[in-house]
């Protein structure tokens, strides 16, 4: 068995292919259950992000998960390989390692991800489908970026997808105090968007969300008014910036909706942003004159900027990433000798009892303890060494070397020893 990750993400693959392939909240304890049960699959969790979406898995090969995915999504497995990244075993858990670390985020460095492995992880212990492998892996990736952001700058002049909206919006607009934000949807996302815009205090902001009361939770803390998502269409026009993430599996705001709210604004312009993957905006949308739509992959040149003040982070964090991996490979390796260990101790265990029960009924009958101790000693010493004496007996020459090296290894021997 091997720990595999297979994957799509921003570098792999572009948004209209990754949101085919994303995983919602609530529909992700059914896929994993699903996944688990497939035959060569022991362990598995799927982290869903607006980036990625990658399959973790402790299995015998990772074909079988590939064949899942493409007929889970409907999609050509050819296709789905041609942006697909398959690793295995050390390139795993590296990757998962760099993951954890903000090392393959698009905003390199940012702290999100982290979170988001860490709720990957507790679905498929919900779930019933995290093991002991997977389980591992997780945790000594979480250890890993703790490390890393505590001994490196990784995360110094890092710019979110939250900054990076408000430096896109102030190239339209040129100043957001005097705009109307709406904010759809109410998660972290949309927090940290909330946070960055409302440090700029635009005129009115507007929080929309399924759940008015964690949107309304979410108004109260930047003054805003919170509404409902079907009351979208009569306020739509109200608001000059719009920023959606939302969990919808189908596009929220259609073409229709938005040329009617253009119109009513007398064609003064919208600045839309789109951080849902799938997308809450159709695509269709961004071919109107008076919109500047922007995916998460237009954010991706505003959020270069500041990387190259960090390589140095990165050759340290690469260091450290390098480091746990060899750590993990030995916990690995150790863990392939754990039922041979266990049966030796087994067998040891009843070899221990039997000659316990022969020593004390020899007690009960009245035998001197001195003798029988003597002979239960004498008995347990020959019965361990039996084995391996025998095998040192019956071996040929060749056999012979590797073993008496091995016992000598094994039971810590010196040559003064045999003297």
């Amino acid at each position: 068995m091997s720990i595999f990750i297979l994957g799509i993400n921003h570098r792999s693959a572009p948004l209209e292919i990754r949101e085919q392939v994303a995983f919602d909240v609530e529909t992700l304890p059914r896929a994993l259950t699903a996944l688990a049960e497939i035959p060569g699959v022991r362990e598995c969790a799927i982290l869903s992000t607006c980036n990625r979406t990658e399959i973790y898995c402790a299995a015998d090969n990772a074909a079988t998960a590939v064949d899942w995915l493409a007929a889970r999504r409907a999609l050509a497995a050819e296709m789905l390989k041609s942006h697909l990244y398959i690793l295995s075993n050390r390139d795993a858990i590296q990757h998962a390692f760099r993951v954890a670390c903000g090392l393959d985020s698009m905003v390199l460095g940012e702290p999100q991800i982290l979170g988001q492995m860490k709720d990957a992880a507790r679905r498929a212990e919900t779930a019933g489908t995290m093991g002991s492998h997977l389980g591992k892996l997780f945790q000594h990736a979480f250890a890993v970026a703790k490390e890393v952001r505590t001994r490196t700058e990784i995360g110094s002049s890092t710019i979110s997808m939250a900054a990076a909206a408000v430096r896109l919006a102030e190239r339209i607009f040129e100043r957001i105090e005097c705009q109307s934000v709406l904010f759809i949807g109410a998660g972290e996302m949309i927090e940290l968007c909330a946070a960055h815009f409302c440090a700029r205090n635009p005129k009115r902001v507007t929080v929309a969300n399924r759940t008015v009361e964690r949107g309304r939770a979410l108004a109260e803390r930047f003054n805003a008014r919170a509404i409902r998502l079907d009351e979208l269409a009569e306020t739509l026009a109200m608001h000059d910036i719009i920023v959606s993430c939302t969990a919808s599996p189908l596009p929220l705001i259609g073409l229709g909706l938005i040329e009617r709210a253009v119109k009513a604004r007398r064609h003064r312009p919208m600045f839309m942003v789109d951080l849902a993957v799938p997308r809450d905006i159709e695509p269709e949308v961004g071919e109107l004159d008076d919109v500047f739509l922007y995916t998460v992959d237009d954010l991706a040149e505003v959020v270069e900027s500041g990387v190259e003040s960090r390589q140095a982070a990165v050759i340290q964090a690469d260091a450290i990433i390098n480091a746990q991996v060899a750590r993990f490979l030995r916990w690995q390796e150790s863990r392939e000798v754990v039922p041979l260990i266990r049966s030796l101790r087994d067998n040891a265990e009843r070899t221990r009892r039997h000659e316990l029960e022969r020593a004390l009924k020899r007690l009960s009958s009245g035998e001197d303890p001195a003798s029988v101790l003597e002979q239960f000693s004498t008995r347990l010493a020959n019965k361990f060494l039996h084995a391996p004496t025998q095998a040192l007996q019956l071996a040929d020459a060749r056999q012979r070397a590797e073993l008496q090296q091995a016992v000598a290894r094994l039971f810590r021997l010196h040559p003064e020893d045999a003297d």
